[in-house]
């Protein structure tokens, strides 16, 4: 953020990571890689840098937190970028969460869902995001980012 109170603010992004993101690099590397969490964050961190952009990235394996961190985005920050793991599938409650998001939202997956097991296929979530990105490992992030960066800037007064 600027010092100077006259300027403007830089657009502020919050990246959630959802359950068991935390055990990147060690969990199943032959579908989610081998880059660690703190890998993933370094990257979106520089990425966001790069675009004069600043970022929060936060992980839980707990539904109630990410949800709490979902409103704190809505209240605080500009956009959100969200990988709900697991939840995808099963939170109504996440999707109730992004559903009332007033911040344009993506959603990021490490895999491309659709070429695993069936039960993958659903998405509870992706429908209230403004664009779902799979399959493409750390460049999802990324290209959530720069997405959020240009859709921000385009809304800008």
């Amino acid at each position: 953020m600027p010092s100077d109170p006259g300027q403007p603010r830089a657009p502020a992004l919050v990246v959630l990571h959802g359950p068991n993101l935390d055990r990147l690099g060690s969990r199943e590397p032959e579908i989610y890689g081998t880059l660690r969490l703190s890998e993933v964050d370094a990257a979106i961190e520089a990425e966001a840098r790069a675009l004069g952009i600043s970022v929060t990235c936060r992980q839980s394996n707990h539904e109630g937190q990410l949800i709490e961190w979902v409103h704190e985005a809505d209240d605080h920050a500009d956009g959100l970028v969200v990988n709900p793991a697991g939840y995808t599938h099963t939170s109504v409650a996440l999707a109730d969460a992004l559903a009332a998001l007033r911040i344009p939202a993506v959603e990021v997956h490490l895999s491309n869902l659709y070429a695993r097991n069936s039960m993958r296929h659903t998405s509870l979530t992706g429908a209230h995001c403004a664009g779902v990105v799979m399959g493409l490992g750390l460049d999802g992030y990324l290209l959530a980012i720069r997405y959020l960066s240009r859709r921000l800037a385009a809304e800008a007064p």
